[in-house]
């Protein structure tokens, strides 16, 4: 299953760089993950400072 990010997300960028596939993008008000290059990792998760991000 991949991993969303929610609208708690404040677009800080911490979790671009935790992200081992390239999937976290920058969206329009907020990053978002493609679920398609997703690898359910959860490296993203412990990044984000607002714990925006989450299991689809």
């Amino acid at each position: 299953m991949a991993y969303k990010i929610t609208s708690a997300c404040i677009s800080c960028g911490a979790c671009i760089d935790e992200c081992p596939v390239g999937a976290i993008a920058e969206g329009d008000g907020q990053y978002v993950i493609d679920e398609g290059s997703c690898i359910d990792c959860g490296a993203c998760c412990g990044s984000c400072p607002t714990g925006a991000i989450e299991e689809a």
